[in-house]
């Protein structure tokens, strides 16, 4: 238990910020694990705009010092990696 009001005070910013931070994460990995359903499920019509969508996160997640914006930046480009493979895919099969 702290002592002070200041360390109080801090304690409270702490657990504002922590559930702030955990609700940012949670709706990265929701917007994730769809574009990761997409994909299994070979919904190509979707993709595009799945991972402009989980890329948006990610990047105010970032701006926001949520994440780190190297982390960000690494999960977008897998995420990237893994569309394009599949459009490639999807265009040979035609």
């Amino acid at each position: 238990m702290p002592h002070t009001s200041s360390a109080e005070k801090r304690q409270r910013q702490y657990e504002k910020r922590r559930l702030r931070n955990k609700g940012r994460l949670r709706a990265i990995k929701k917007q994730v694990r769809q574009f990761d359903d997409a994909i299994k499920s070979n919904h190509t019509d979707n993709l595009a705009t799945d991972f402009a969508a989980a890329a948006k996160l990610l990047d105010k997640a970032a701006a926001k010092r949520t994440i780190h914006p190297n982390a960000a930046a690494r999960k977008k480009s897998q995420l990237a990696r893994k569309m394009n493979a599949v459009k490639a895919g999807a265009g040979a099969k035609k």
